[in-house]
């Protein structure tokens, strides 16, 4: 009996050894994980060099608005990030596999697909993946594909909170969850007004996660720079 627990333990160990040398990327995750991750040159270059790297979700390209204008707010995007000295990394999912950093042709794929892209937050990148299929990530799926490849800044719009009468349905978006365990910072425009903000501040204190707002005491919703909700840091400078 020994010998045949010594044999299969020989037996799954070959097997695990040979997966690993058939499916790890190569140089692909320097956090480690498993996930094979496709990263832009442009993009792997800027962060072996050290330069400045911003992560962009997708979704608000494939369900924010319709083609041909999803496409040109999107170059927008990532042209006042250049025009900034910075390196845009627009994530999605594509046949399968992660990107971070989409080339022009990709870019307008994923603008043509539209919905039929179908809209990933954390919870769903195994799912995409494993089916070959092709998603348009939000912010929790974002931040932690740019996470696990170094990205240390994403900047979005309005990011998802405590929906009204949250203490009852439960109803409070991963991203939330994913802020108080993804090593990256947000810059964003707070939440969506429609959204039970003192709640959302409660329960992203309750995950540990830091926020300040830029040159106002007041935490935005979205659309307006005022929500009548008070942050507990204020920042004035990017130094800051």
């Amino acid at each position: 009996m020994a010998s045949s627990a010594a044999l299969r333990i020989t037996n799954l160990r070959r097997h695990l050894d040979s997966a690993d040398t058939v499916n790890k990327p190569a140089g692909v995750n320097p956090a480690g994980a498993s996930i094979n991750v496709k990263v832009a040159s442009e993009v792997s270059e800027a962060l072996s060099l050290g330069r400045a790297v911003v992560a962009l979700e997708s979704t608000i390209i494939s369900h924010g608005m319709p083609y041909p204008q999803n496409l040109r707010t999107a170059k927008e995007v990532e042209g006042i990030v250049r025009e900034n000295g910075a390196v845009p990394a627009t994530i999605a999912i594509l046949d399968g596999v992660p990107c971070v950093g989409l080339s022009a042709e990709e870019l307008k794929r994923l603008a043509t697909l539209g919905t039929k892209a179908q809209k990933t937050a954390r919870r769903d990148i195994a799912y995409v993946v494993a089916r070959g299929g092709n998603g348009a990530t939000t912010v929790s799926a974002t931040m932690f594909l740019a996470s696990m490849v170094g990205i240390n800044v994403f900047v979005t719009g309005g990011i998802g909170g405590v929906h009204r009468h949250g203490e009852s349905t439960m109803d409070i978006s991963s991203d939330i969850t994913a802020l108080g365990r993804t090593p990256i910072a947000v810059i964003c425009a707070g939440v969506k007004s429609i959204l039970d903000i003192p709640r959302t501040l409660e329960y992203l204190e309750t995950q540990g996660v830091f926020v300040a707002a830029y040159k106002t005491d007041e935490f935005p919703a979205f659309f307006t720079a005022s929500s009548g909700c008070k942050v507990p840091c204020r920042a004035d400078t990017p130094e800051d």
